[in-house]
C-alpha cells in the first residue's frame, strides 16, 4: 500500500501546481502526521503494515484504482450497495468535471486527478467504493463508501472504541417515584414504540481478543453510528497530493477546495414514514414521531435513541437542555408568585400614591434633566411608570433573588449527578483516553521534543516560544474586539444623552393634546426603548462578525483535540458574548444615574454630554425594559435563523427538483438536498442557551418573569431543534462526548457572579434599601415627625431642594414661557437644602442609606454563599448508586477478560502439551521398536 500511495502522490507532484500552500491539511512529506508517536496511539507504520497484509494491495500497480459505477437500482430506501450486502457508511458527492459548463479545463483536470488519487488511496486502505450518477442532475456523482469487517476492527482498536463484552446483568435500583408510575406514564415515551436499549459490559476493542466480545452478527456488531465515525476518521487522514515535499490530506481540505461538494452519513429512512426495508429500524421516523412532532411536546425525550442515532455529543446536549428546562419550572413558579405578589399589592404602594397624588406629586416641580433645552416638569407625569415599578420593586423581588441564588446551585449540583449517570449509561466514563488528535493538529507536527512521561520522541506543532507568541496574539485579538464592544456601548450612551435632549423638547410639542399617549410615552421612556432597540441591532451585527473572527483565532491557536478546540472557542465566544449582551444591562443597573452630580454642578461625559439621570423611582424599570427587549428580540431572531432559513432553503430546493422531474430518488440524493449543520452547529445551540442562562440568573432581581419566558422558550427550543435535526439537516457524523465541556465552568462562574449582581441590583438600582431606611429610621423621631413607622412622606424626604437662582448658565434649563418660573425645584438625591451651612452636600440620610446598602450586600452575599457551599458539599457529584455501578462493572469486566485470557492460555497450553507428547512419542517409538 505504501508503494502504491507513493506512486500516485509523486505523479501528482510532478504534474500539478497548487496555490493553497501551508493550508490546513498540509504537512511535510518527511514528517507524516500519522507517524506522530503518542502513548495512547498505535503507530501508523504498524497500521499500514497491517492494512497491506490484510487487504493485499499490489505495490507494482501503477494506475489509479477507481470506484465501480453502478446504476440506481430503483430502491429509494436502500442503505446498501447494489449487491444488497455491503452497507453504505458514508457518501461523498462531487460534480463531474467532464460535464461542467466551464472553460477552465486545466483547473477541472487538476481537481479530477486529486479526487482520483484520494479515492484510489481510500481503496488501498481497504474501503469499498461504489459510484452512482444523480437521478436529477447528471453532473453530480455520489460515491458510496463501505468499511468491511477488517477495516472496522483495525480502526476500532486504533481509536480505542469500547464495544460489548456481554449483556449487563446488574439490577437497576427501584425509584421512589415508581408508586406514581400511573401519573408519569403519560409523560414517558411508549416503550412498545421505542424499545429500551439493551445494556452491555464494554471494553476497548482488541483484534487479538475477538472471541471475548459479544459478536452475534458481524453486520450489526458495529452499529451505524460507530461505522460512520470510523469511516470519517479514515476520510480525515487519507492523503491525495504531494507538492514541494508537502503532503495534502483529509476530506475537510477537499470539501473546502470544492473538489467534493458534500460528505455525510445517511439517514436511515424518510422522517414522515417508515422504511420499506423491513430490516431497517426506521429510527429517524421514530425520532420525528415521538420527539420532534408538536404532539409530543409534553413527553420526555427519548435520550437513548437520540444518543444511538446522533451520537453522545448531541445526546448530552439534549439531556442538559431537558434537565435545565425541568429545573426552570420551579424557578418560573416562584417567579410568577413574586410577580403576582407585586401586582396585587401595587395599590398599597404608598410612595407611588404620593407620586400620583395631585396635591403631592402634582405640586412637586422637578429640575430640568438636561442643559438649555429642557424645562421644569411635574413629578406626577411619572405616575404610570411608578405604578409599574411597584410590581417589580417589591419585597417579593428580594425573596426571589435569594431563592434564585440557591436554585442555580441546586441546578448545577443535580446536573453533575445526572451527567455522571449518563456517563455510566452511555459508556463515556474514560472517554478522555480515547480521543484522537485533530488532523489539522497532526498536519503541523514538525518539531521533535522528548515526552517527559515516556522519555520518547514525539512531534509537536510548535516550540514553547512559538506557543507563547500564538497565545499572545490570540489574547490581543480577543481584547481588541472586547474593547470594540465597549466602544459601541459608549456610543449607545452618547446616543442616550443626546437624543434625550431632542425628546425632551420635541416630544411634548408632538404629543400636545394627546394626554393618553403622553402619560405613557415620556422622554425617559422613549429614550430607553429606542436605545434598547439600537443596542440589540448592534449586538446582533457584532455577533455575526465576531463569530468568524473567533474561529480564525482558534484555528491559528491550533488546539490538539476536538474537545480542546471547542473549549478554546467556547471561552472566546462566551467572553465576547458576555460583554456584547450584558454590557448595556450592567450600564443601566450600576452606572446610569449614579454619577450625575446635582443641578448646580452636573457631571459631563467627554466634557460635553450631561450624564443621564434615572426616574425618581430609580432605573429598575428601565433595566426590566432592556432585558425584555433583548431576551425577546434574541429569541425571535434565533427562531428565524434556526427554523425559517433552513425551511425556506429546503423548500426552494424541493421546488427546483420537482419542476425538473418526478422520478424516484435514492436515499443519498434526498439527504444531499438537505441543509448542512456544520461542526459548530451544536456550539451555537449551547451558546444561545448559556446567554439565556445568564439573563435568567444575573439580572433576575429586576425581572422575576425571566424564568417563565425562558421556560416557554426552552420547551419550544427542544422541539424546534429536534424538528430541524430530523427533517431539515443532513445526518451529522456521530461524536463522543463525556460532558458539556467548558460550558460547565462557565455556568459555575455565572452562578457566583449572579449573587453579586442581584445583591447590587437590589441595593443600588432599586429603591428598596432607601425605603427601608426611611421606614425604620427617618419616618419617626429624631429624624422624622411621624409617631409611628410609616412610608408617608417618603417621596418628599428623598427629593432634595435646589434654588433656581443657583443654576449656572450652562446647566440652566429652558423654561416654558407660559409657565411661571419657580424659585426652587427638586431633584433625586440626598443633599442638604440651600441655606444650610453645608448646602448641596450629602446629608445624614445619604450616609445611612450607603451604610445600609453595603451591609445588605455583605449579609446577602455571605448568606447565599454559605448556603451554596453547604448545598455543594452535601450533594456529591456522583451518586453512591452510580459509583457502585461503575466499580461493579469495572470489576466484572476485568474478571471476564481475565477468565477468557486464562481459558485461552489453558487451551493453548493443552494444545502445546499434546503436540509435545506427540513429539516425545515419535522420538521414543523407534528406540522401543
Amino acid at each position: 500500500m505504501q508503494m502504491m500511495t507513493r506512486d500516485v502522490l509523486l505523479e501528482m507532484d510532478q504534474e500539478e501546481e497548487d496555490d493553497d500552500d501551508g493550508d490546513i491539511g498540509d504537512v511535510a512529506a518527511s514528517k507524516r502526521p500519522f507517524l506522530t508517536p503518542h502513548p495512547s496511539r498505535l503507530g501508523l507504520d504498524n497500521l499500514e503494515q497491517t492494512a497491506v497484509s490484510s487487504f493485499g494491495v499490489l505495490e507494482s500497480q501503477p494506475d489509479f484504482r477507481t470506484p465501480e459505477f453502478e446504476e440506481f437500482n430503483g430502491k429509494p430506501d436502500s442503505l446498501f450497495f447494489n449487491d444488497g450486502q455491503r452497507r453504505i457508511d458514508f457518501v461523498l458527492v462531487y460534480e463531474d468535471e467532464s460535464r461542467k459548463e466551464t472553460n477552465k479545463k486545466g483547473s477541472n483536470e487538476k481537481q479530477r486527478r486529486k479526487r482520483r488519487a484520494y479515492e484510489s488511496n481510500l481503496i488501498c486502505d481497504g474501503l469499498h467504493l461504489e459510484a452512482t450518477r444523480s437521478i436529477l442532475d447528471d453532473k453530480l456523482v455520489f460515491v458510496k463508501v463501505h468499511a468491511p469487517w477488517e477495516v472496522l476492527c483495525t480502526y476500532a482498536e486504533l481509536m480505542h472504541i469500547k464495544l460489548p463484552l456481554k449483556p449487563n446483568d446488574l439490577k437497576t435500583r427501584s425509584s421512589a417515584f415508581d408508586n406514581f408510575s400511573w401519573f408519569t406514564k403519560v409523560l414517558q415515551v411508549d416503550e412498545s414504540i421505542i424499545k429500551p436499549e439493551q445494556e452491555f459490559f464494554t471494553a476497548p476493542f482488541e483484534k487479538n481478543r475477538l472471541n471475548d466480545f459479544y459478536i452475534q452478527d458481524r453486520d450489526t456488531f458495529f452499529n451505524p453510528a460507530t461505522r460512520s465515525r470510523i469511516v470519517y476518521f479514515i476520510l480525515s487522514r487519507i492523503m491525495y497530493q504531494v507538492r514541494d515535499n508537502v503532503k495534502k490530506f483529509g476530506i475537510n481540505k477537499l470539501l473546502s477546495s470544492g473538489i467534493y461538494k458534500a460528505a455525510f452519513p445517511l439517514h436511515d429512512c424518510n422522517f414522515s414514514h417508515k422504511s420499506e426495508d423491513l430490516s431497517c429500524p426506521s429510527e429517524r421516523y421514530l425520532l420525528y414521531r415521538e420527539w420532534a412532532h408538536p404532539r409530543s411536546i409534553y413527553k420526555k425525550q427519548p435520550l437513548d435513541l437520540i444518543r444511538k442515532y446522533y451520537g453522545e455529543k448531541i445526546g448530552i446536549y439534549f439531556a442538559w437542555l431537558g434537565y435545565y428546562t425541568q429545573m426552570l419550572l420551579l424557578a418560573a413558579v416562584v417567579g410568577v408568585a413574586c410577580f403576582l405578589y407585586g401586582y396585587f399589592n401595587q395599590n398599597n404602594c404608598t410612595w407611588s400614591k404620593e407620586v400620583c397624588h395631585p396635591d403631592i406629586g402634582g405640586k412637586i416641580i422637578m429640575c430640568p434633566q438636561c442643559d438649555q433645552h429642557c424645562s421644569f416638569w411635574n413629578l406626577n407625569i411619572t405616575c404610570e411608570s411608578s405604578k409599574k415599578l411597584c410590581i417589580f420593586d417589591s419585597f417579593g423581588t428580594l425573596v426571589f433573588a435569594v431563592f434564585m441564588g440557591i436554585w442555580v446551585t441546586l441546578f448545577l449540583e443535580f446536573w453533575k449527578r445526572r451527567q455522571a449517570e449518563l456517563e455510566y449509561e452511555w459508556d463515556t466514563v474514560e472517554l478522555q483516553q480515547e480521543e484522537q488528535p485533530r488532523p489539522e493538529y497532526e498536519a503541523q507536527c514538525t518539531h521533535v521534543v522528548i515526552n517527559e512521561i515516556t522519555q520518547e520522541q514525539e512531534r509537536v506543532p510548535f516550540t514553547t516560544w512559538g506557543k507563547c507568541v500564538r497565545i499572545t496574539l490570540c489574547a490581543s485579538a480577543v481584547l481588541f474586539w472586547i474593547l470594540l464592544i465597549i466602544a459601541s456601548v459608549i456610543g449607545i450612551i452618547v446616543y442616550r444623552l443626546s437624543v434625550f435632549i431632542v425628546f425632551s423638547t420635541k416630544l411634548p410639542e408632538t404629543l400636545n393634546g394627546t394626554d393618553s399617549i403622553q402619560k405613557y410615552l415620556t422622554p425617559q421612556t422613549a429614550t430607553s426603548i429606542t436605545a434598547s432597540l439600537i443596542s440589540f441591532v448592534i449586538i446582533m451585527i457584532l455577533n455575526i462578525i465576531y463569530e468568524k473572527v473567533a474561529i480564525m483565532i482558534t484555528n491559528f491557536e491550533l488546539p490538539r483535540t476536538q474537545t480542546d478546540y471547542e473549549n478554546s472557542l467556547t471561552m472566546k465566544m462566551f467572553l465576547f458574548q458576555f460583554v456584547n449582551y450584558y454590557s448595556s444591562c450592567f450600564y443601566i443597573a450600576f452606572f446610569k444615574g449614579k454619577f450625575v452630580g446635582y443641578p448646580g454642578d452636573p457631571v459631563y461625559w467627554l466634557g460635553k454630554y450631561r450624564n443621564e439621570e434615572c426616574d425618581p423611582g430609580g432605573c429598575l424599570l428601565e433595566l426590566t425594559t432592556q432585558l425584555t427587549i433583548i431576551m425577546g428580540g434574541k429569541a425571535i431572531w434565533n427562531n428565524i435563523q434556526e427554523v425559517l432559513l433552513p425551511w425556506v432553503k429546503n423548500l426552494i430546493g424541493r421546488c427546483r427538483t420537482v419542476s425538473r422531474t418526478e422520478k424516484i430518488t435514492p436515499r443519498w440524493e434526498q439527504d444531499y438536498h438537505l441543509q448542512l449543520m456544520g461542526k459548530l452547529g451544536l456550539f451555537y445551540e449551547y451558546l444561545e442557551m448559556i446567554i439565556q442562562f445568564g439573563f435568567v440568573t444575573l439580572f433576575v432581581a429586576s425581572f422575576p418573569l425571566a424564568p417563565l419566558l425562558a421556560l416557554v422558550n426552552n420547551i419550544l427550543e427542544i422541539r424546534v431543534d429536534a424538528w430541524k435535526m430530523t427533517t431539515q439537516y443532513r445526518r451529522m457524523v456521530p461524536e463522543k462526548a463525556q460532558d458539556i465541556g467548558a460550558w460547565q465552568p462557565i455556568m459555575q462562574g455565572i452562578a457566583i457572579l449572579a449573587v453579586v449582581t442581584n445583591a447590587m441590583i437590589i441595593a443600588f438600582t432599586s429603591d428598596m434599601i432607601p425605603r427601608l431606611v426611611y421606614y425604620w429610621s427617618f419616618s419617626v423621631p429624631p429624624y422624622g415627625n411621624h409617631t409611628h413607622y410609616t412610608m408617608e412622606g417618603y417621596i418628599n424626604s428623598t427629593l432634595s431642594i435646589f434654588k433656581v437662582s443657583d443654576f449656572k448658565n450652562q446647566s440652566k434649563g429652558n423654561p416654558d414661557p407660559k409657565v411661571v418660573i419657580p424659585t426652587t425645584c427638586r431633584y433625586r438625591d440626598f443633599r442638604n437644602p440651600p441655606g444650610h451651612e453645608q448646602q448641596y452636600k450629602h446629608n445624614i440620610y445619604y450616609w445611612h442609606v450607603i451604610a445600609a446598602k453595603l451591609a445588605f450586600i455583605i449579609v446577602m452575599e455571605h448568606l447565599i454563599y454559605s448556603v451554596k457551599f453547604f448545598v455543594s458539599y452535601t450533594i456529591p457529584d456522583v451518586s453512591k448508586n452510580t459509583k457502585s455501578k461503575i466499580r461493579r462493572e469495572k470489576y466484572l469486566t476485568q474478571k471476564l477478560l481475565r477468565e477468557n485470557h486464562l481459558k485461552d492460555m489453558t487451551k493453548n497450553m493443552g494444545v502445546i502439551a499434546k503436540r509435545m507428547g506427540e513429539v516425545v512419542d515419535n522420538n521414543l517409538r523407534p528406540k522401543l521398536e
